[in-house]
């Protein structure tokens, strides 16, 4: 029966490669093709005339793992004729060949045909199988994946054909490791199942004629030939345990188990490298690209670095500076790096570049001046300058060994606003026009970015700036309020000093003022923000600001409150002082100090409202809208023209507000909306 299914294996084999020959002139996949099928001929008609008791073995075996190869390079030369290779033709067949024939060679090398030798895991034979199987499987899954929509239609028969082989030697290569020997069943079988993909490989040598572009994924690459490699070296160590078995020694085994030992470390410490990873992209993977990177990717990588997003791992955002050199060393896969700017508001060409952060290199407190040698490399402020032994020489580099790139950050008036210093990478990195074009886009985005961020800085600085100065003024314009009431008891001073009740009078104004002049520079001197808000009981505070109205200035000052009224609202101290004290005056000055004012506290669901009534010439609503709330604007002749607007911020920043209720000859209300404080009870709205 053996010889039975492979005579009909050979057979089968002897016609597609007839029909390859025949049918496929246009096929640029023909030689390998026939190569493959030839080959399988050999191994299946080897089988049929000569069986053999371990079919791992002997002739056949030999001839089995050469079939294997070939039908490893069809899928090879398949990537090939999708992927144009920008390193030079073959070089892609030059390093995954290179592998093939190392296990296959090191295999033959340590006496694969050997008759009797009993498979295992770390037998040379089983291992090169199971190695080539699974690069078949990686390799095949890669290409279906990643193809094209299009052009799945072209790739689907080949890599279903090719898969179930592989599948079916991983299958057959792991139970002769587990029972120390190659099943017959599956042996057999496995004869059988190369005659039932036969018609579908003729079908797919037809579909594979025209086939468009693949654009295959370098992060698949990567890994695929990251495993590969792993897979390489574990053959490898195996391979010098079985020569020590052979010799029979002593300590053959326990050698034998140190190098999987070894080996197995080794390629965990490789795939955890920075520097292996680079080596393992840069032989095993770039060569199968016709560009060297992958610019979506590279561009992603560069929005992300910048916004945060390629951190540290940590949790925490990355400083600025470090966000920065990262992003511009990770397109040449360097470990560090250094970052020197302009300082910001001054032109391109009038000052030194000073040390703005490092990443994985010391700090430097020396500026780079501006004739400095490294400088006359970026030209125009867009060249990328690879600085020579001479330019580092020079102050304050000659401090640093490792300096491999300048690359300039681009400022948009001319020259550059600063430059990012590369460290040399992990890996021998070829520097090409293709690189310096990535870089100097790059550059353009950090440039950008740090841009946007000084801009930002300088926009929180101006408001803070512009909080300060509203402070300020608010300050300014309650400080001419207590000077009035000081030069109004000076001027009383002069005819009641001998009055004792003027003279109580007098001591509570000036210690009345002295503390409100205190609590105005604590205000100036409050963070940005301010501090938290207050509390008040609205009716007892407004009742003393009356009284004082009513002796300083002899005004006519009503308060009518409800019962409800004297719930604590929302608002500091301080600030419901000036606002009250602020619109008092407004309405003294406006009806007259002998003319009657009112002020009236009610509630509303979670307000208190307070209305300040005058009886004064009113206001047009265009005024209202247009100059009483407009800083600096005023039309009294001592005025600042804050009071009004400071009162309506005081409110706002507390979470009420302020309404005006005016009519030109009628007078004015100035209506309060308070705020109740946070652990007062709702009221219902009378």
């Amino acid at each position: 029966m053996t010889g039975t299914l492979y005579g009909l294996c050979a057979a089968t084999y002897a016609a597609l490669a007839v029909f390859v020959l025949l049918r496929t002139r246009s096929n640029p996949s023909r030689t390998p093709l026939l190569a493959a099928c030839l080959l399988t001929v050999l191994w299946a008609g080897t089988g049929a005339v000569v069986p053999a008791a371990n079919p791992l073995g002997g002739p056949a075996g030999a001839l089995d793992l050469a079939r294997l190869a070939a039908w490893y390079g069809v899928t090879l030369h398949l990537y090939r004729r999708f992927v144009t290779d920008r390193a030079g033709p073959g070089r892609s067949f030059i390093v995954m060949g290179a592998l093939v024939a190392l296990m296959v060679g090191g295999a033959m090398l340590v006496g694969l045909g050997r008759a009797g030798g009993a498979p295992s895991l770390a037998s040379a034979g089983v291992a090169a199988r199971l190695m080539l199987a699974i690069s078949e499987v990686l390799l095949l899954e890669n290409l279906l994946r990643n193809a094209p929509e299009e052009a799945r239609w072209n790739v689907t028969l080949v890599c279903i054909s090719l898969g179930a082989l592989s599948v079916y030697d991983i299958l057959l290569c792991t139970d002769a490791a587990l029972f120390r020997h190659a099943s017959p069943v599956l042996a057999d079988g496995r004869a059988l199942a190369n005659v039932l993909v036969a018609p579908l490989l003729g079908l797919a040598a037809l579909r594979i004629q025209k086939a468009p572009a693949l654009a295959m994924s370098r992060t698949a690459a990567f890994h695929s030939a990251s495993l590969v490699a792993s897979g390489v070296l574990l053959v490898i160590l195996a391979g010098v345990g079985e020569v020590f078995r052979a010799f029979g020694t002593r300590w053959g085994a326990v050698a034998e188990v140190g190098l999987i030992c070894s080996g197995v470390i080794g390629v965990a410490v490789l795939l955890t490298s920075g520097a292996g990873r680079s080596h393992i992209r840069a032989a095993l993977v770039d060569p199968f690209f016709a560009e060297r990177y992958d610019y979506r990717r590279e561009w992603l990588r560069c929005i992300d670095m910048l916004a945060g997003a390629g951190g540290t791992g940590t949790g925490s955002l990355a400083p600025l500076h470090t966000r920065v050199i990262r992003t511009v060393a990770q397109v040449v896969d360097s470990p560090a790096g250094m970052l020197f700017l302009r300082e910001s508001g001054h032109g391109p060409d009038d000052l030194s570049f000073q040390w703005a952060g490092s990443w994985n290199m010391p700090a430097l407190s020396l500026p780079v001046p501006p004739e400095h040698p490294l400088l006359a490399g970026f030209g125009a402020g867009e060249n990328i300058a690879v600085p020579d032994p001479a330019t580092l020489l020079h102050p304050p580099l000659d401090a640093l060994s490792n300096l491999w790139l300048a690359v300039p950050l681009p400022h948009p008036g001319g020259g550059p606003a600063g430059f990012v210093l590369v460290a040399q990478p992990r890996a021998p990195f070829a520097l090409d026009g293709e690189v310096f074009a990535l870089l100097r886009t790059v550059a353009r985005e950090v440039a950008t970015y740090l841009a946007e961020q000084r801009a930002l800085q300088a926009l929180m600085e101006a408001r803070q700036l512009r909080d300060f100065g509203k402070r300020f003024a608010f300050v300014a314009h309650d400080i001419k309020n207590v000077s009035s009431q000081l030069s109004l008891l000076l001027a009383n001073a002069e005819h009641h000093i001998d009055n004792p009740e003027f003279q109580r009078d007098m001591l509570a104004t000036v210690r009345a003022s002295v503390s409100k002049i205190g609590g105005l520079l604590r205000r100036l001197q409050e963070p940005p923000g301010g501090t938290a808000p207050g509390r008040v009981e609205p009716l007892g505070r407004v009742e003393a600001i009356a009284a004082t109205c009513r002796r300083l200035h002899g005004a006519r000052v009503v308060v009518e409150a409800g019962d409800t009224a004297t719930s604590d609202v929302a608002i500091g101290p301080a600030a419901f002082d000036a606002v009250v004290t602020h619109l008092l005056d407004n309405a003294m000055e406006a009806a007259g100090p002998a003319a009657p004012l009112r002020i009236v506290l009610r509630h509303d669901q979670r307000r208190v409202l307070m209305d300040i009534i005058d009886r004064g010439p009113g206001m047009t609503p265009d005024f209202v809208r247009d100059e009483l709330f407009r800083p600096f604007r005023t039309s009294k002749q001592k005025g600042s023209g804050i009071g009004a607007f400071q009162a309506r911020e005081l409110l706002r920043e507390a979470g009420g507000d302020l309404i005006v209720l005016s009519r030109p000859g009628e007078g004015t209300t100035m209506r309060l909306l308070l705020p109740l404080a946070a652990d007062a009870a709702a009221l219902p709205a009378t």
